[in-house]
């Protein structure tokens, strides 16, 4: 079953091309990154909250203007741990269809290239043709499933800053 998984892996990385072995880290390493921010949701996000509202709880006073500039600085503080690489996240995103376009642009270059050396035929263009369109393909599946996970982190970051936000009230 293993050998059968990595000869199919292995046919499919020689059609598309070497542009295949780019989006295939890439998308590694965005989902990485998308793992690491579910992880702190998961298990640093409450410890982080409560440090920056004992600190703001532990004010005497919370009525003066610097007051409210320590808030807004503790604010940003932990809506900036939040995020985290939530903006490398968007990157990763954003790259993956032009790495694919890439592929596209390579694999077109093997089309011409076959036409010029072999006149035309079909069967010597066919593989330029699915090392245009695999990494193409490749790319954009990549880049939704990664839309699909920053959309997600997306939303529990803004939820999750609007009720530090809310934590950090100014009664007395």
């Amino acid at each position: 079953m293993f050998h059968d998984f990595y000869i199919a892996i292995s046919s499919f990385l020689d059609q598309g091309g070497n542009v295949l072995y780019f989006i295939g880290a890439l998308t590694f390493f965005m989902w990485t990154m998308i793992f690491e921010r579910a992880w702190f949701f998961l298990s640093e996000r409450k410890a982080m909250v409560a440090f920056a509202t004992d600190k703001w709880e532990s004010r005497p006073e919370r009525r003066s203007w610097s007051a409210h500039q320590i808030r807004e600085a503790l604010i940003s503080q932990a809506a900036e741990q939040i995020t985290g690489s939530l903006p490398l996240i968007n990157t990763c995103v954003a790259l993956c269809p032009l790495l694919g376009l890439l592929g596209t642009v390579t694999g077109m270059i093997a089309v011409f290239e076959a036409m010029a050396t072999q006149g035309g035929n079909a069967r010597s263009m066919a593989a330029g043709v699915s090392m245009a369109t695999i990494p193409t393909m490749a790319g954009m599946i990549a880049s939704l499933s990664g839309l699909l996970g920053t959309t997600i982190l997306k939303r529990k970051v803004d939820f999750e800053i609007e009720l530090f936000e809310d934590h950090l009230t100014m009664d007395h």
